[in-house]
């Protein structure tokens, strides 16, 4: 890229090696090097080299230069030294005797010598020792080309300026730019894409705005000529700025994040171009006004390296994949990403990718065109059992096993309705219905997930079984879903202990929608899946009351309402929990969804020594307590009967005045105490935060909310 680049700016006997370009040219050559090129970080002068096979014969090849022929009157130096040998095991010793062979050279000469200045010199002389040759160059621009000059403030992992303009340089940007085209960054960070996406669509010289250069303090300098360069590079952007730009935006989560890309916005002077605002990755859409179809979106995502949680990164990439399949069509698309998983998992296909580096980190650039590109499947192929992979044909069912289908066939119809008016993909199908075949049926999308019940006491483990082996042979049938997408979980009798096992697979996840929400569920690793189905009512309710407020999801498992009430448009949400994995869980839900952690914290904490800890308030609160818990992470025990009212009232004490607190267990004889109607206003909604696939006794939770009396 280089090479190319020099070649459009009249360089000669261009010859790439490791780390850099070899070339030749005349002087203006060598200033619009130091003035136009994008991505070079130093342009060096070289003046000579020798043999150094020890720091006296360094000293001897430095000393016999031309350095008075070569350095300006009255400017300072400094030594870059790079390298070691047998000899000079030291970059600093060789860097001092470097320097005194310099300035021994000036006074041989007779002339005097230059000032060492190692803190801001007005000009380097690098010095490369390898083996036992030194080779020697003046450094023309001084500080890194990288360094624009436009970088107020950055985030926590900063693009460099040079590598983002590699960047748009591989997605073909300037090409773009030329036909009025739009560019988007959607995670903008501090705006060192869009800014050099608009310098190149303005053609402007990337160091127009540097005030100094190293060739400045070289005796060939030639200012006038350098003034001519000069004048025509501002003419041209002058030009390039009062012809217009495309659209150039974009957004972040975090306000301050765009605070800081607006000062850099602002001191580039692109203020009147480039526009950022703060949006979640969810929030972002493809602006209505921009009336071509071409366009470029180009992002750099976290790593996990330094920002973003690693184990949510597959969904916030899974995210964006969506976002750009829906939002921009006919588009292309640019992604640094971080690693090649990360790549797979946007679901999109790349036609190109390149391997680079930002700073020490490997990274890959992925060039996608939008035109046509189909999105893969979001849903992971999970494994199941051997024992259900049985054939799919239709089989003649037993008498026990044609009464269950019948049941499962029964309660589709009644819940066909609904389903159809509620749009719901995930629900309960069957729940013990029938005693003797006591495991629970839900419907997770495309997939059937059965979990078994303890068996009667009448049922001996033998007729489980048989009830099992009915069970797999029906569902099929009866639901019209294939074996191969049915995962049981079976209770094993093993020593008089019933334990729930993993029905194999790995830890793949299962994108299911709810409401406004994409949720992730695991089907087969865990007793649960991720998901309370009995509960999608509260969470919707909470869906439509979270909008403008602070919300507080305490024992938050794997923050499903947390989602809801984000997407739901709440100022705020803090969640608690003690389990790393469920806070895993949740990261991963809110990446899965475009909402960033910015706006949504999550707290790893006992709830309550979590609530007496502090005194903010919230609008809206979700308490949805275990109904036993004796970690070893807390001193005691929890038990949801015996330690309600003291968990409530310290959960009241958060609540803001007009708040509503929701209060949810699943205690099959829970009783609410009733001291808790004289403090608060206590209402029973129990019946109300069920659908008609838990509309059964007995009911699978009991709910309330609560509110302060009036005072």
């Amino acid at each position: 890229m280089l090479a190319k680049e020099l070649a459009t700016l009249g360089a000669t006997e261009i010859k790439e090696e490791q780390a850099g370009v070899a070339f030749s040219g005349s002087r203006a050559v060598m200033y619009r090097a130091c003035l136009w090129s994008r991505v070079a970080t130093r342009v060096l002068l070289p003046i000579g080299g020798g043999t150094a096979v020890d720091a006296d014969g360094l000293y001897e090849t430095l000393l016999g230069m031309p350095w008075s022929s070569l350095m300006a009157d009255g400017v300072s130096f400094a030594v870059n030294f790079h390298g070691t040998n047998a000899d000079i095991r030291n970059t600093r010793f060789g860097a001092y005797r470097s320097k005194d062979a310099i300035v021994d050279a000036f006074r041989a000469a007779g002339v005097a010598p230059p000032q060492v200045n190692p803190d801001a010199p007005d000009i380097q002389v690098v010095v490369r020792l390898q083996r036992d040759r030194v080779d020697v160059a003046l450094d023309m621009v001084g500080e890194s080309l990288h360094r624009r000059g436009y970088r107020r403030a950055a985030g926590d992992a900063p693009l460099k300026e040079n590598l983002a303009a590699a960047l748009l340089l591989r997605a073909g940007w300037p090409e773009l730019a030329a036909e009025g085209a739009a560019l988007i960054d959607p995670m903008c960070g501090s705006a060192t894409l869009l800014l050099e996406g608009a310098q190149m669509a303005a053609d402007q010289a990337p160091a127009l705005g540097r005030e100094q250069f190293g060739f400045m303090a070289w005796q060939g300098h030639d200012s006038q000529q350098w003034a001519t360069i000069l004048s025509d590079a501002r003419g041209r952007a002058e030009r390039g700025l009062n012809a217009g730009l495309g659209e150039i935006r974009g957004y972040d989560a975090d306000p301050q994040v765009i605070r800081s890309a607006q000062e850099n916005i602002a001191a580039a002077g692109m203020g009147k171009w480039v526009r950022v605002s703060v949006k979640a990755l969810g929030e972002v859409r493809k602006p209505t006004h921009v009336a071509l179809p071409k366009g470029l979106v180009i992002t750099n995502p976290p790593y996990g390296e330094r920002i973003g949680r690693k184990d949510s990164l597959p969904q916030l990439y899974r995210h964006l994949g969506e976002l750009l399949h829906r939002e921009f069509p006919g588009w292309q698309a640019a992604i640094l990403a971080g690693d090649r998983e990360h790549g797979r998992s946007l679901g999109l296909r790349s036609h190109r990718q390149f391997q680079l580096f930002n700073g020490r980190l490997p990274v890959t650039l992925l060039l996608i065109d939008l035109q046509g590109n189909r999105l893969a499947d979001g849903n992971p192929a999970l494994a199941t059992p051997g024992a259900v992979n049985a054939g799919t044909e239709e089989q003649e069912l037993s008498p026990g096993a044609e009464m269950f289908a019948n049941r499962v066939r029964k309660n589709q119809r009644k819940l066909a309705s609904w389903l159809k008016r509620s749009g719901n993909e995930c629900y309960r199908l069957y729940d013990a219905d029938i005693p003797e075949y006591a495991v629970a049926v839900d419907r997770y999308g495309d997939w059937l997930h059965v979990a078994e019940y303890k068996a009667p006491a009448q049922v001996s483990a033998e007729g489980a079984a048989q009830r099992l082996k009915d069970i797999y042979q029906a569902l099929p049938q009866a639901s019209g879903v294939p074996a191969d997408k049915i995962v049981f979980k079976q209770r094993e009798r093993q020593r008089g202990k019933a334990q729930y096992q993993s029905s194999g697979g790995g830890s793949d996840m299962l994108s299911v929608g709810e409401g406004q929400a994409r949720l992730l569920v695991n089907l087969h690793d865990y007793l649960d899946t991720g998901l309370f189905l009995d509960h999608r009512p509260l969470r919707l309710r909470i869906a439509s009351e979270a909008k403008g407020r602070r919300f507080l999801n305490l024992y938050c498992y794997t923050g499903t309402a947390t989602v809801h009430a984000a997407l739901g448009g709440a100022r705020e949400t803090v969640s608690v929990d003690l389990s790393n994995s469920y806070l895993r869980w949740l990261s991963q839900n809110l990446a899965h969804n475009g909402l960033a952690e910015i706006h949504n914290h999550l707290e790893r904490a006992d709830v309550m020594q979590w609530l007496r800890g502090g005194d903010d308030l919230f609008d809206l609160v979700l308490l949805d307590p275990p109904s036993f818990s004796n970690s070893s992470k807390v001193p005691g025990s929890f038990d949801v009967q015996r330690d309600h009212v003291g968990l409530i009232t310290l959960a009241m004490q958060r609540l803001a005045p007009a708040g509503d607190l929701y209060f949810s267990n699943n205690r099959r004889k829970f009783r609410l105490d009733a001291a808790l109607n004289e403090r608060f206003v206590v209402e029973e909604i129990t019946r109300a935060t069920l659908d008609p696939d838990f509309a059964r006794l007995p009911v699978p939770h009991q709910c309330w909310k609560l509110r302060h009396k009036a005072i």
